[in-house]
């Protein structure tokens, strides 16, 4: 191997180090920075972007306008990333990080300048943050009473202020805070507000935008499978599936050759006897509501029918996480192992109800 070349990155690839560098992640962080500098502040400016469809989107929010720019310098990505992971941990702010991390990166770049070592200016950095943090504890941050509804409807429009929907302010500030509210489960040492997974917005066309609200429970755009199924159950036992109330088909493309009527009469008679053995299962544990990920065939709805029993099928399966987190049922994949603990008992209500035309 001596004397061999040993090639470990494409030849296509150039690798840069030193200074020079260093200067140009501080300038393309500069950059970044002052693209979005203009949408902060009480006076922010909107940005009219367009997408490569040719629609038109306005937004003074940093995360929003950085999504839309193509980048290639890895500094102006990490930038980036910065704003996305700012808007997923925290939901605001996202301009605020970047306009900061293009100041710290240019007060940073004289001291690189003067031959100072980038370990030695972070730490001085991470001295500052603890600092600071120190001083916002002890010395100027406030309690909040997060039972006062005026005082974090006063946080809730702080927030809200800035953006495009400050128009309609006070109704976001409200459904903001009703949402948060709503899904905020106290674990005794910690609160958890699971925004992402329990918090969902259903848009449906028509009406005003005054007669947006928040919902305290599960909306499912769907409808019942039959016309003769209940549409309205106060207290209901709702039993959730991911398995299909339907005969089931083989895995494989697979053809039957029939050649007695006996025979035809044989499979339907199996099918029915499947169709019906499935569904005595889902009737053993007296549900009054069944939802399911998967499909219900017209037999499965004559026996869930003839049971005073109401299903809805083809949800998604986060709507069915939803559910289930909702009224503490239990999403069983066969309905054979279905058992009484899987039933789900603490829905108030279940309601058909029509928004508009839809």
């Amino acid at each position: 191997m001596s004397g061999t070349p040993l090639i470990v990155l494409n030849q296509n690839t150039r690798r840069e180090s030193g200074r020079k560098v260093q200067l140009g992640n501080v300038e393309a962080a500069k950059t970044i920075a002052d693209i979005i500098r203009t949408c902060l502040g009480p006076k922010a400016m909107l940005k009219m972007l367009m997408d490569p469809m040719g629609g038109i989107v306005m937004t003074n929010d940093g995360n929003a306008i950085l999504r839309e720019i193509q980048v290639q310098h890895p500094a102006a990505k990490s930038m980036i990333e910065i704003s996305r992971t700012q808007d997923e941990e925290v939901g605001d702010g996202t301009t605020s990080v970047i306009i900061l991390a293009g100041e710290m990166m240019s007060v940073a770049e004289p001291f690189l300048g003067d031959h100072m070592h980038p370990t030695v200016i972070i730490g001085a950095y991470r001295q500052a943050m603890d600092d600071m943090l120190e001083i916002l504890r002890d010395q100027i941050s406030v309690p909040v009473d997060v039972e006062n509804r005026e005082e974090m409807l006063k946080i809730v429009r702080s927030s809200v202020g800035t953006k495009f929907v400050h128009h309609w302010g006070d109704l976001a500030c409200n459904i903001a805070l009703d949402a948060v509210q709503t899904v905020v489960r106290d674990h005794g040492d910690r609160k958890e507000i699971d925004i992402k997974n329990y918090a969902k917005v259903e848009k449906i066309p028509g009406g005003e935008l005054e007669d947006s609200r928040v919902l305290s429970g599960v909306m499912v755009n769907k409808d019942v499978t039959h016309p003769r199924m209940k549409r309205r159950i106060e207290n209901p036992r709702i039993v959730l599936l991911d398995c299909s109330l339907e005969y089931k088909k083989g895995e494989s493309q697979t053809s039957l050759e029939i050649s007695q009527e006996a025979d035809f009469n044989r499979i339907l008679q199996l099918e029915e006897e499947y169709i019906q053995r499935v569904c005595s299962d889902i009737i053993a544990i007296k549900p009054d509501l069944v939802f399911t990920e998967k499909g219900v065939s017209d037999l499965a709805q004559h026996f869930l029918v003839k049971n005073g029993i109401t299903a809805i099928r083809r949800i998604r399966k986060t709507d069915n996480n939803r559910i289930a987190r909702a009224c503490g049922a239990t999403i069983v994949n066969r309905t054979e192992e279905l058992k009484e603990a899987d039933v789900g008992t603490g829905a108030g209500l279940f309601e058909i109800r029509k928004f508009g035309d839809e």
